[in-house]
């Protein structure tokens, strides 16, 4: 029972759907909005509060939606307009809130906005990217690099001139110190709130850019020391980024005007998605009055895991900057990294038959903490990564640029299984799906979960039952300082009501509860 003084959001636990990999409806091979439909009692009964789906606007999926052409209709491999009216529909009746993933840094360079700018440089939409001269010598105007490889500078030849993209060169970045581009974002804003939408997760808010040029440079990373993973092989992490390329502190008039239309539309949420040199200053400068309501970084996500050590550290400095509030939300998976049993048994050196036991002991954690908690799919299930996809058949960007080294996030991926003995694992009827179904993951399919009482499925749906009957988690956003020995994170969650002690111990992978 949330307390009144707590609006929804300040303890929900929000369940991420990528619609690609969820349920498919028509049999293609892909997911889309009638098959995440037809699922959402699955989702309901675990008894979660939200649900985030991410892109499934208009896009040519170069980087699988996160490229909109068109942020106000459905991708037509995804469904209609009227078949997200109709997933709203159902999961408001199953007292599910539904936020929808809008993308503000950057859009697709096939969107009529940039098709128009990229033609002169005296249309009316010439100054809605960063359009940039070339230096003297005919090279980009800074160091600036894409996180997915290679100059984070594009020429264009009609304009002569450079553009800017943080990410793929398909993307190109917006000009948020252009009002006009502020105004059109809110006007998506509103479109969605219109239809009911009770939230949005706000992609990469961090790359958004609203400085004019020139651009200062980025630092080298004194730091940075080369190793076996993904991220260090590439020049992108030998640099600093706050302040020059990435969070810069101009891009906070996107964040205070998008507040200002949430806020028009009574508890509508804003969570943002961000990194940075020091993610915690970065989510405090986010949520500041006015701004977000709530961000996540990266913190907990860190590819290769986290042993216990570093997992009480990295909470404890979350817990410091945000005691006492909903400012942030947590997240141990997503789309974007390894599944998160995966990275934490290697990073915890445990065995892979201890896989169910550690994953529900990380859903208990995370839940357990202040603020609100994202829950990827298929966490639920303690799936693995999946690591057998042939190179032939990859998908991301990512991943295929840094092949076979590095096999980007194409493992976290892959379709939902959900039933062992159906074809494709229940997703599709089709002959082949866009990713190939992991056959380790047909012991685990979610609907045979749901039947065996022991699963983690049904541990993970009646511990949300009891949380939500504890004042001291639902009542109140206050904890203590973490302790603990070498192998548990024990913290106090507080309220006038209640004082709730909580022990996750990694040793035996229990957690146990007690009022003091």
């Amino acid at each position: 029972m949330t307390s009144d003084k707590l609006q929804w959001w300040e303890t929900a636990v929000i369940y991420q759907i990528y619609p690609r990999s969820f349920q498919d409806s028509n049999n293609d091979g892909i997911g889309d909005l009638p098959g995440i439909t037809s699922r959402l009692d699955y989702i309901a009964n675990l008894g979660v509060d939200a649900i985030w789906i991410s892109p499934f606007f208009k896009s040519p999926q170069k980087d699988f939606g996160y490229d909109v052409s068109d942020y106000c209709d459905v991708n037509p491999e995804y469904g209609t307009l009227s078949d997200f009216d109709a997933l709203l529909a159902k999961a408001h009746s199953l007292d599910l809130k539904v936020m929808v993933d809008v993308v503000p840094a950057h859009c697709s360079d096939q969107h009529a906005w940039f098709v128009e700018s990229s033609q002169s440089r005296d249309n009316d939409k010439a100054d809605w990217f960063h359009w940039v001269e070339p230096q003297a010598d005919g090279s980009p105007p800074t160091n600036w690099l894409s996180f997915f490889g290679g100059p984070a500078w594009t020429w264009e030849p009609r304009r002569q001139q450079y553009y800017l993209h943080n990410f793929l060169s398909s993307q190109p970045n917006l000009n948020h110190a252009n009002p006009a581009v502020r105004e059109a974002y809110t006007d998506i804003a509103r479109f969605w709130f219109d239809r009911g939408v009770d939230g949005f997760r706000l992609d990469a808010v961090h790359t958004i850019n609203a400085d004019s040029a020139p651009y200062k440079n980025n630092l080298a990373n004194l730091d940075f020391t080369p190793g076996p993973l993904p991220q260090q092989q590439q020049p992108f992490f030998r640099q600093l980024h706050d302040s020059a390329q990435l969070n810069q502190p101009a891009i906070q008039s996107f964040s205070e005007s998008y507040r200002a239309v949430a806020d028009e539309y009574g508890d509508r949420f804003l969570m943002g998605e961000l990194h940075g040199d020091d993610p915690i200053k970065a989510s405090q400068a986010f949520t500041a009055p006015g701004r977000l309501h709530a961000t996540y970084n990266f913190n907990l996500l860190a590819w290769s895991g986290l042993n216990v050590d570093e997992l009480k550290g990295a909470i404890a400095q979350a817990i410091e900057a945000f005691n006492g509030t909903g400012r942030l939300s947590f997240a141990f998976s997503n789309h974007d990294v390894p599944r998160s049993v995966t990275r934490q048994l290697l990073a915890m050196d445990l065995r892979a038959d201890q896989q169910q036991a550690l994953q529900l002991l990380l859903l208990k954690l995370e839940t357990c903490l202040i603020g609100s908690a994202c829950i990827y799919q298929g966490e639920e299930l303690a799936l693995e990564d999946s690591q057998d996809i042939p190179v032939e058949q990859m998908q991301d960007p990512w991943g295929i640029e840094f092949a076979p080294v590095f096999l980007g996030r194409d493992t976290c991926r892959t379709p939902m299984a959900w039933s062992g003995d159906c074809t494709n694992g229940g997703f599709s009827k089709a002959n082949s799906t866009w990713l190939p179904i992991d056959q380790k993951h047909l012991g685990r399919a979610a609907l045979d979960e749901v039947a065996r009482p022991e699963s983690i499925y049904n541990a993970f749906a009646e511990f949300l039952k009891w949380r939500k009957n504890q004042p001291a988690i639902m009542g109140a956003n206050t904890m203590s300082e973490l302790s603990g020995d070498a192998n548990s994170i024990v913290f106090n969650r507080l309220s006038e009501q209640q004082n709730l002690r909580c022990c996750f111990d990694f040793e035996s992978l229990t957690a146990t509860f007690e009022e003091i």
